[in-house]
């Protein structure tokens, strides 16, 4: 695993942390911004099973760390083998949370992994992004979805 290359993303949710911190670790919710399907909610020490419908991929979980309302940190099934990924949620006044998202452990040669943290990085922003139109205003962006629709030709390479 390489851990000095990491993929970060950040974004500021104008929401109060519990309701940011209960977007990631409640499926319910969560389907509306990112994955399509989940085994579980994410709870230490469980293992969970994550699916994007649309791409026909999966991805097991296992929640290695909980705090609630501060800290997620799971390892999954990654582009090339396990790797952390890591959510820091930070109070900010008037009821807003700030989100910091990292992702590591990124494997293979030195090009494969800058290309995987670039993707990782360009994804989670996907991913902020559309957390923030869900809990703000209601609206669901299907901005995962449509990152890579069918029929254009267009592939993650």
């Amino acid at each position: 695993m390489n851990k000095d290359i990491q993929a970060k993303a950040e974004m500021l949710i104008r929401k109060p942390i519990a309701e940011v911190f209960e977007a990631f670790t409640n499926p319910e919710i969560t389907t509306k911004f990112w994955f399509t399907k989940a085994s579980g909610r994410l709870e230490f020490g469980k293992s969970v099973t994550w699916e994007w419908e649309m791409y026909g991929v999966s991805t097991n979980v296992d929640v290695k760390a909980i705090e609630q309302n501060k800290r997620i940190l799971i390892e999954w099934e990654g582009y090339a083998g396990q790797e952390n990924v890591e959510w820091i949620f930070t109070p900010v006044k008037n009821d807003g949370t700030f989100v910091r998202v990292t992702n590591s452990g990124f494997h293979g040669s030195e090009d494969e992994i800058v290309h995987q943290a670039l993707d990782s990085t360009g994804g989670f922003t996907w991913l902020l992004a559309g957390l923030k139109a869900y809990l703000e205003h209601g609206i669901q962006l299907n901005l995962v979805a449509d990152a890579h629709p069918k029929g254009l030709g267009i592939t993650n390479s």
